[in-house]
């Protein structure tokens, strides 16, 4: 059994998986025993199983189609192995050995699931963290981010200590960790999400069975380019993905 496991589900995105892998890879303890799993739905043809040979704790999967977000992570499940799991973006660079902290802050809490600080490369905090989602707050996010700056910020826990570890009821799931078998007694992702919602769905089913923290003794760096506000398929996408989402777990206006 290894210490962690991490997946990366790349989609055309080659340059910014090899980049991911290559910082776990720099600064990763060596005496954290790991398997990192490339999930690659991708379209295009690209050199990412290459880097089994250049990493031996990488392995490369094609699943011979797209199986979204939540399934290409799901993918790797059987193959699981580890007594912690880490989701991991594409877009995740690490500058410094944030595993080691968070496996750390896992045991001594007895939590879950663990997020830790998120910014851009400035070094700036992302807005990340949020509290319950609603109707009302899912409108305003997606059709009226100039409008109800402070419902926004509310909403996005800005009124928080973020020196300090909190409870994060919705945590955008571009860098978590989880325990692995909590994990894998949820199934993974909910399989009715394609792409969107999908870790608002897992951080909610985690919170009602252990609790998901605010880590904020390591940083990653995070490039979120948030795809379905400009393109039309992606916004249609991430709507069907709301109306899941609120059907599974009811109509909360705000």
């Amino acid at each position: 059994m290894t210490d962690i496991s991490i997946t990366i589900v790349a989609y055309n995105d080659e340059e910014d998986v090899r980049n991911a892998v290559c910082s776990i890879m720099e600064y990763t303890a060596v005496t954290i025993s790991k398997k990192l799993y490339i999930v690659d739905n991708s379209s295009e043809k690209n050199g990412l199983k290459a880097l089994e040979k250049e990493y031996p704790d990488v392995v490369y999967l094609n699943p011979g189609k797209n199986l979204g977000f939540g399934g290409g992570h799901n993918y790797v499940l059987p193959r699981l192995d580890s007594k912690f799991h880490a989701i991991v973006n594409p877009d995740i660079i690490l500058t410094e050995d944030s595993f080691s902290v968070l496996l750390e802050f896992m045991e001594k809490k007895g939590i879950g699931m663990v997020v830790p600080k998120l910014t851009d490369a400035r070094g700036r905090l992302q807005m990340a963290y949020r509290r319950e989602l609603t109707l009302m707050d899912m409108g305003i996010r997606m059709f009226l981010p100039s409008h109800f700056k402070k419902r926004q910020s509310y909403h996005t826990m800005q009124d928080m200590d973020y020196q300090k570890p909190f409870l994060v009821p919705f945590a955008q799931g571009s860098f978590l960790v989880v325990q692995t078998e909590l994990f894998r007694q949820l199934g993974g992702f909910d399989g009715r999400y394609f792409m969107y919602m999908e870790d608002a769905d897992l951080c909610r089913q985690v919170n009602q069975r252990s609790s998901l923290w605010y880590c904020p003794y390591t940083a990653v760096i995070h490039k979120w380019e948030r795809g379905s506000h400009k393109d039309r398929k992606l916004l249609k996408m991430h709507l069907t993905s709301m109306l899941r989402y609120f059907q599974k777990w009811g109509w909360k206006l705000w």
